[in-house]
C-alpha cells in the first residue's frame, strides 16, 4: 500500500500520458487482486493446466492493459475539452459530489439492494469470460463443483413474509419453453403457469448419461413419492451434453431404468437453460406456490437443506390453502453417498472438442490416428488410447480389431459414458488384473468383462480404496465409441 500511495504521487505530479501509466501501475494490483476472473485464473486454471493458464493470463492482462490505457487516454483529452467543466470548484465537480453523497446515503439506508432485487437477474450476472473460465475449470457434472446460492435459501418460514418482501428477497421463476417431447405426461405439454397459486415445483436440470445428476436421482424420485400428494410436483428438464441424447427413445429408456415417474421435458435446443440462465448439471430450482425460486442448489450434496426448504414451502402452501399441514413429514431421506473427497481425478473426454488430457497422439485433432501405449509408467489423469482410432468431436471410436485404453486415475469409481454399433465385450483390468471384487454394476466380477451397446453410462469400477490404480479396457473389434471417463 505504501508503494502503492507513492507512485500515485509520482503519477499526479507527471502531466499526459507517462503519468497515466505510473497511475495505472499503482492501482492495477489493487484492481488485478478485486477481479473475479483474475482470481479465477490464479486459483483454479494455473494450478490445473499451466499452459493454458498462462496463456489466459497473458490474454486476460493485455487486453485489460489495452482497455484501460484507452480509458486513460480518452479521459485526458476529454478532460482537456472540458474546460470550465474540469474545474475543481466548477458546476460539474459539485454535481458529481452531490451524486456520491445520495449514493452513500442509499447504500447506508440498503436501498441498493432494494434496487438490485427489482431489476433483472442479468443485470449483475458474471461475464462471459468468468463463465466460461468456470466452465474449463469446472465442467459442468464434475466432482466438486458443487456449491449452493445462499441468497435463494428459505431463512424465514415464507408464510411470514409478505409478497411485497417476496418481491425483494426471491426472484420470480421464468416460464418453461415449449419442449421438443414430454414424457411421463401422456405428452402433454407442460408450463408453470398451471401450478402458480396451487403447487410448489422443483425444477431439476439434468442429463442422463451424467454421473453427478444420476446420483442425485435417488433423493428426487424419494421426494416425489414422499410429497407429490401434499402439493409437490417435480419436473426434469433434461438438457443434453451430447448427441444421442436428444433422442427421446433413449431418454425414454432411461427413465424406465432409474424408475422416474415424474414429468420430464426434453430441452433439446436450451431454451429452459438459457431462461433459467442455467449453468451446471445437475442444478435444482424449488419455486414456491407464489411461483418464487425461495432455493437452489448446484450439483450434489445439500440433501437436508433442500429437502427442509421443500417442506416450508409445503407447508406454506397448505397454509394458504387452508389445508392441514401436519401430515408433511419433518425426516429427511438418506443415502450412502459417495466420498467426493476422494476424487482426485477430472471428467476426461474422447472427443477432438475436448480431449485436452490425452497422453499420446494429437489433442484436439479429427480423423484417424494410430497410437501406441507408453512404454513407461503412465502419468495421473492422463488418457492413453493404443490402437488405431477415428477421433471425433465428440467421441473417439475403436477403429481397429485390438483397441485399448489406459487412464491412471484416483476415485472409488469410475465411470465410462460409451456406446457400439453392435454388442462389444471389454475387458476391464484394474493394475493389470481382472477387476474381482472391485467389478462396477454393469461389469462381470467372474470375467471382468463388460458388454457395451446402448448409448448411456457403464459403472466400470466400484472400489473401497480410492486409489490411486490404473485402469485398462481391452476392446474386441470395431465399432465402440468413447465419450467419456467420469470418477466418482
Amino acid at each position: 500500500n505504501i508503494g502503492g500511495n507513492k507512485l500515485l504521487a509520482a503519477g499526479n505530479q507527471r502531466r499526459g500520458i507517462w503519468g497515466d501509466i505510473v497511475i495505472g501501475a499503482a492501482l492495477g494490483p489493487v484492481f488485478s487482486s478485486c477481479s473475479p476472473t483474475y482470481f479465477i485464473l490464479l486459483a483454479a486454471v494455473l494450478p490445473a493446466h499451466p499452459l493454458a493458464g498462462l496463456a489466459y493470463l497473458l490474454a486476460y492482462v493485455v487486453g485489460l492493459a489495452l482497455l484501460l490505457g484507452l480509458i486513460a487516454i480518452a479521459g485526458q483529452k476529454l478532460v482537456d475539452k472540458l474546460g470550465m467543466a474540469s474545474d475543481p470548484r466548477g458546476w460539474l465537480k459539485r454535481a458529481i459530489g452531490a451524486l456520491f453523497l445520495l449514493l452513500g446515503i442509499a447504500i447506508i439506508f440498503g436501498l441498493d439492494k432494494k434496487l438490485q432485487a427489482a431489476l433483472p437477474s442479468w443485470a449483475f450476472g458474471a461475464t462471459s469470460i468468468e463463465q466460461s473460465i468456470d466452465q474449463y475449470t469446472n465442467p459442468a457434472g464434475m466432482p466438486g463443483s458443487n456449491a449452493t446460492t445462499t441468497d435463494a435459501d428459505i431463512t424465514t418460514a415464507p408464510s411470514a413474509l409478505t409478497l411485497a418482501e417476496k418481491a425483494v428477497r426471491y426472484q420470480k421463476a421464468p416460464e418453461l419453453a415449449q419442449a421438443d417431447a414430454y414424457l411421463n405426461t401422456d405428452g402433454k405439454p407442460i408450463n408453470l403457469a398451471q401450478y402458480k397459486g396451487k403447487d410448489v415445483v422443483l425444477i431439476d436440470f439434468w442429463t442422463y448419461s451424467c454421473i453427478n445428476c444420476l446420483r442425485t436421482i435417488p433423493y428426487l424420485t424419494t421426494w416425489y413419492g414422499k410429497y407429490k400428494d401434499q402439493g409437490l410436483v417435480i419436473i426434469g428438464v433434461h438438457t443434453p451434453e451430447f448427441s444421442f441424447e436428444h433422442q427421446e427413445s433413449n431418454v425414454a429408456d432411461a427413465l424406465k431404468r432409474l424408475g422416474i415417474t415424474y414429468p420430464v421435458a426434453l430441452d433439446n435446443e436450451y431454451q429452459t437453460w438459457n431462461t433459467f440462465g442455467n449453468q451446471f448439471w445437475p442444478h435444482e430450482y424449488l419455486i414456491d406456490i407464489d411461483g418464487y425460486i425461495v432455493h437452489d442448489h448446484i450439483g450434489e450434496g445439500g440433501y437436508d437443506e433442500t429437502e427442509k426448504a421443500i417442506q416450508a414451502a409445503l407447508a406454506e402452501r397448505a397454509e394458504r390453502l387452508g389445508m392441514d399441514a401436519s401430515g408433511i413429514a419433518t425426516s429427511t431421506a438418506s443415502f450412502a453417498d459417495p466420498d467426493l473427497q476422494a476424487v482426485q481425478s477430472p471428467e476426461t473426454y474422447f472427443g477432438a472438442s475436448r480431449n485436452q488430457y490425452l497422453g499420446n497422439g494429437t489433442p484436439a485433432s479429427i480423423g484417424t490416428q494410430d497410437f501406441t501405449l507408453p512404454t513407461t509408467a503412465p502419468y495421473a489423469n492422463t488418457l492413453y488410447l493404443g490402437g488405431s482410432w477415428d477421433m471425433e468431436l465428440e467421441n473417439a471410436t475403436a477403429a481397429g480389431a485390438d483397441n485399448t485404453v489406459l487412464y491412471y486415475y484416483s476415485a472409488h469409481d469410475v465411470d465410462f459414458v460409451a456406446s457400439a454399433d453392435a454388442p462389444t465385450a471389454v475387458k476391464v483390468l484394474r493394475d493389470g488384473k481382472p477387476v474381482g471384487a472391485a467389478a462396477g454394476t454393469d461389469v462381470d466380477p467372474v470375467t471382468s468383462t463388460v458388454t457395451i451397446q446402448g448409448q448411456r453410462l457403464y459403472n466400470l469400477i466400484h472400489d473401497e480404496t480410492p486409489g490411486p490404480h490404473t485402469i485398462e479396457l481391452q476392446i474386441e473389434g470395431s465399432g465402440l465409441h468413447a465419450y467419456t471417463f467420469t470418477f466418482g
